[in-house]
């Protein structure tokens, strides 16, 4: 079988977009997950302080076909991690970088995206052994503060942007290079309806394939 960390460079190849589930209910994420999917997302997080998130978690674990990647955002604590893995759920992702929680989940064999700002918290992820890093939040930092980050970091490590993407600045974003998007509140937020959800996950993907396909063709 292959390893979850090659199969997120796998989904990261094909569309590295993470679908931010923050508030979501377990009666609820199976809905979402299924226009999500249908949408093209294959990457799908539910952060530890949504409500129930370990029933989220296993609920989507056994109903999500193998080529998604399910796991918990927010994971601040190595017994976490143990946890998230003992659901063998494939994605550990972290708003901070603590190398204890890295290095829990890379034992357990999850595929790590690992919160951090400065050049400090992204090098010693990348020195723990990140699969990959999380700008965050980066709509503040802003994309120029990104160039001097990358131009530090190995080149394989991809970087996905997270916190404050939506449609009118993900054309900066990419221009400037970056691997990815997290998004949050621009495709689900609670109480918003599942229609909704859709529309705007349709709208986010479509608008990264645009962008990688003038990227090709320049």
């Amino acid at each position: 079988m292959t390893s979850n960390p090659l199969r997120l460079q796998q989904v990261l190849a094909e569309c590295p977009l993470v679908a931010i589930l923050r508030g979501i209910h377990p009666d609820e994420v199976l809905d979402v997950a299924d226009v999500l999917i249908t949408s093209g997302l294959r990457l799908i997080e539910v952060p530890l302080n949504s409500p129930q998130p370990w029933e989220s978690i296993a609920r989507l674990k056994a109903h999500c076909p193998d080529e998604v990647l399910v796991g918990a955002g927010t994971v601040l604590s190595s017994a976490d991690a143990r946890r998230l893995a003992g659901l063998d759920a494939a994605l550990l992702v972290t708003p901070n970088c603590d190398p204890e929680v890295i290095r829990a989940g890379r034992e357990a064999g999850m595929a790590s995206m690992i919160g951090c700002m400065t050049p400090t918290e992204a090098l010693a992820a990348q020195g723990a052994g990140a699969c990959a890093l999380k700008l965050f939040p980066a709509a503040h930092l802003g994309v120029g503060y990104f160039n001097d980050l990358r131009a530090v970091l190995s080149p394989e490590l991809p970087v996905l942007a997270v916190g404050g993407i939506d449609i009118p600045n993900m054309a900066t974003w990419h221009a400037a290079g970056i691997d990815g998007f997290g998004l949050g509140g621009s495709l689900y937020a609670p109480g918003r309806p599942v229609q909704e959800v859709e529309r705007r996950a349709l709208a986010l993907v479509a608008e990264w394939r645009r962008l990688q396909a003038s990227g090709a063709s320049q």
